[in-house]
């Protein structure tokens, strides 16, 4: 009885010994994804408020003064008018042409918001237009129900399918390409080509040699999904994000502001 009693014992104390050996271990590894979380949250956020700034200096700097030019010019026009007719109509010309550059700012500063492809076409169907022409053929399909997606998902989604259609246009212009969309409780999105894939210093989980394939993975990022870019076996480069569903209406929905109907 006492020597299963210690044989016990000793099991017991190699077994906590492991365990805690085991615990150990892990720590460096969880303080390394704290820290790359903590990073990659710092770069979300530095992007985000140096957007906010992009745009504030285009409202304040760039189409607010021309606005309040227009406002002047439109009081010249009036004055001019009630006094001298005949001069009237160039002034007014003018102010037509500034008006239309201004619409144009507005619509650019839109633009830049959210692609309007996405509220006149729907997702598939804005990724294929905009994948017209990239190389020699490219394959759209969404695998799923057609069911209306958080408005931050769809944006991620389309920039991360355009800037990858975009590198195919660039580096791989006679290959083919596929995009395919599936939907469960995230959007899983997968854009491959034939062409000749990445860089030596971006293969095998390497840090990405262009700009435009780190913002990827930080618009995967920022609705709290995730994008990988990879080299494939026989060539081409595969770019797969899986970007959450509930997060993003969640938010959405604390976003919305009020009707006035009951909060509906």
């Amino acid at each position: 009885m006492r020597t299963a009693l210690a044989r016990a014992a000793v099991l017991a104390g190699a077994f906590t010994a492991g365990a805690v050996a085991a615990r150990a271990a892990t720590i460096p590894h969880l303080r390394r994804l704290t820290a790359d979380l903590q990073r990659s949250r710092e770069r979300i956020l530095a992007s985000r408020e140096e957007e906010r700034r992009r745009l504030r200096h285009d409202l304040h700097d760039g189409l607010g003064p021309t606005l309040a030019s227009l406002a002047m010019s439109l009081d010249a026009a009036r004055i001019t008018l009630a006094c001298e007719p005949e001069r009237a109509d160039p002034l007014l010309a003018d102010v037509r042409d500034r008006l239309a550059s201004a619409v144009g700012e507005i619509r650019d500063l839109a633009h830049g918001l959210r692609p309007p492809a996405l509220d006149d076409l729907g997702l598939v169907a804005a990724i294929e237009s905009f994948a017209e022409g990239c190389c020699e053929r490219v394959d759209v399909r969404f695998d799923g129900e057609h069911l209306e997606l958080p408005a931050a998902v769809e944006v991620a989604a389309y920039r991360i399918a355009q800037e990858a259609l975009t590198n195919v246009r660039l580096h791989a212009p006679e290959s083919t390409a596929m995009v395919r969309l599936t939907r469960d409780a995230e959007l899983h999105l997968m854009v491959a080509d034939t062409g000749p894939g990445l860089p030596d210093s971006s293969r095998n989980g390497g840090q990405p040699s262009r700009r435009g394939m780190a913002a990827m993975k930080e618009w995967a990022a920022e609705v709290g999904g995730s994008c990988a870019i990879m080299s494939r076996n026989g060539g081409g480069t595969v770019v797969t994000a899986h970007l959450p569903l509930a997060a993003a209406a969640a938010a959405a929905g604390y976003h919305r502001p009020s009707t006035g109907r009951g909060g509906a």
